[in-house]
């Protein structure tokens, strides 16, 4: 893992040229030598130069952006100028001349590209065996399955060679290689990572996905490579944090799980209701029958309209071409779909969609928990029945993107199965669209650690919330009093989904008083004969804050506040003749009591 995760500075205005070269080629050692040490020649297909790499790597802790010094591994479905795109087929690859736009945010925020991963073909597939270039085998089980199709990338990750890797994710494939090799996977809202520069599977549902180590730095890296031309816009009303004590839909009924899976589960389930998570059952009912119409419906048709005049033309039925004969046997029949079945079949994911979310809507679920991973084959066990096995592997993933959801995968555990081995388990958070940064804070709360690092895991809400940084639109807020963390009106604002972000200060001219109110709440007003107020920052979408408002009884008020660095900001007041002579002045003490 490079020195950018360990929290080792590598970076300073004040280092020469040379200084930056050393460090650099001292961290692109580094990185190589880890490379050498896996010893698994399956999960890159190239690995770019060592003067290319210490170039770039300079140029990142020169400019000591976001991402400085942190390394990238990229799916090779996804473009990066000057790497041959194969897409896991020789016979498809063409040399791209730019980067696809995920891999230019991700540059220009520092990121170092390594070089690309192999995947299950033409990313068709959950296990990660479906590649001429080889089996990727998982991370800490190698005679197991990777998961797939963003193979390579999920274990380049599990095995420290790189800092951060892109896949991609239509039925699964940035969730179930995270689970079976104890990482994190941030599956996006759809449309909010452009898929521009990426080699479609099913257009209608492919989503650009982050791997990582900890949930910081996937949430960190997410960020960066969403937004920009061609994505969705982000509503007034997204929410930007998990409500404490949110409550967590769970199945009724788990199908197609392995022995001790089940089990391990029901523990990540006990875990979320001792960290304060209300826990109700669902039926999955249709949110597994919309799954099993992604590849057993008509919507596989969209995988032939990507690739299938390559696979029916010269140069894909020749046998050098590579093509892998399971994916062959899933696209090409496709051919032959109705335009009104993919209609019909399209109708009905609708009709499930909305049946599933009114039973969340009627739960008050703010999220759904499911196992990411049903079990772990073998690679032997896949090659012996690769379309039954693959297809069991998406059980609690396939419907995700059909439904346009979010989701995010964390590790939360093991599972013993005896002579096997030790399984990694981990769970899925999955969201309504738009909710993302709720999503995370849920997902960092029962994450396993740091994602295996052994680190302690950050308090969830001190995460910035990502959409933030793709565009969602926030308010800043700053409260003195009732409405600070721990406060009993805390919860009028964390209802709303608001992201706590920490104290601050105003400036040297308010003063404040205790109000005649139940509860009982600080009146400020601006003086020139105040002080330094500590309140606290919060940020919020500005729907929520226009409900907010709306229900703001008198005296309070909201308006203008200066802070005691100059920036001014939405915050709390009164109405003057709400302070009586008879008032406590607090101001002397500077804030509200906390006891």
């Amino acid at each position: 893992m490079s020195t950018a995760l360990t929290g080792t500075a590598l970076t300073s205005t004040e280092l020469t040229s040379a200084d930056l070269r050393a460090r650099a080629e001292a961290e692109v050692d580094r990185v190589l030598a880890r490379l050498a040490e896996a010893d698994r020649p399956e999960v890159f297909l190239q690995v770019r130069g060592r003067d290319d790499l210490v170039a770039d790597m300079a140029a990142s802790l020169a400019a000591d952006g976001p991402l400085a010094g942190m390394t990238l591994a990229v799916k090779n479905n996804v473009d990066v100028a000057g790497m041959t795109t194969t897409a896991a087929c020789p016979g498809f690859a063409f040399l791209p001349d730019r980067d696809a736009a995920a891999v230019s945010r991700l540059r220009a925020a520092g990121a170092v590209v390594l070089g690309t991963t192999n995947l299950d073909q033409f990313a068709t597939g959950l296990v990660g065996t479906r590649s001429p270039y080889g089996a990727v085998r998982a991370a800490h089980r190698p005679e197991h399955v990777s998961g797939g199709s963003s193979s390579g990338s999920a274990v380049a990750v599990a095995l420290g060679i790189c800092d951060l890797a892109i896949g991609t994710d239509t039925a699964g494939s940035g969730r179930i290689p995270a689970a079976l090799n104890g990482i994190v996977g941030i599956k996006p809202t759809l449309g909010t990572v452009s898929t521009e520069g990426v080699v479609p599977a099913c257009a209608s549902y492919d989503c650009v996905t982050v791997f990582a180590r900890d949930v910081r730095t996937a949430t960190r890296a997410t960020a960066l490579m969403a937004g920009g031309e061609g994505t969705r816009d982000w509503p007034a009303d997204t929410p930007l944090a998990a409500v404490p004590g949110a409550t967590l839909a769970i199945p009724r009924e788990l199908v197609a799980m392995a022995p001790g899976w089940a089990e391990a589960f029901s523990a990540a389930v006990d875990m979320a209701r001792d960290r304060g998570f209300r826990v109700v059952e669902i039926d999955l009912g249709p949110f597994l029958e919309a799954a099993r119409l992604l590849y057993d419906g008509a919507l596989v048709a969209e995988r032939y309209e990507a690739v299938g005049d390559f696979l029916d033309g010269p140069c894909g039925t020749e046998p050098e071409s590579g093509v892998d004969p399971t994916v062959r046997g899933i696209i090409a029949p496709a051919r032959d779909i109705a335009a009104v079945d993919l209609l019909r079949d399209r109708r009905a994911v609708e009709a499930l969609r909305r049946a599933a979310l009114a039973d969340l809507d009627r739960l008050g679920a703010t999220a759904l928990l499911v196992p990411t991973a049903p079990f772990h084959p073998t690679i032997a066990e896949v090659a012996a029945d690769p379309v039954a096995l693959n297809s069991r592997m998406g059980t609690y993933t396939n419907f995700c993107n059909l439904f346009d959801l979010c989701a995010v995968a964390v590790p939360t555990g093991e599972v013993d199965e005896g002579e096997r081995g030790t399984a990694t388990f981990g769970v899925t958070v999955v969201g309504r669209p738009f909710h993302d940064g709720a999503v995370a804070g849920i997902a960092a709360a029962l994450a396993d650690g740091a994602g295996g690092t052994g680190e302690a895991l950050p308090d969830p809400a001190s995460l910035v919330p990502w959409p933030l940084g793709a565009g969602a639109p926030a308010v800043d807020l700053v409260v003195f009093g009732a409405h600070r963390r721990g406060g009993p009106l805390e919860h009028q604002l964390t209802s709303r989904g608001a992201a706590w972000r920490g104290p601050v200060r105003s400036s040297a001219d308010y003063r404040m008083y205790r109000l005649d109110t139940e509860p009982p709440k600080p009146g400020v007003l601006r003086h020139p004969d105040g002080a330094e107020l500590l309140g606290e920052r919060w940020m919020m979408s500005p729907a929520a804050l226009g409900s907010f408002l709306d229900e703001l009884p008198r005296p309070m008020q909201l308006g203008r506040v200066t802070l005691a660095d100059g920036t001014e900001v939405v915050g709390f007041g009164c109405e003057p003749t709400a302070v009586t002579p008879e008032a406590d002045d607090l101001t002397e003490r500077g804030e509200w009591p906390t006891g």
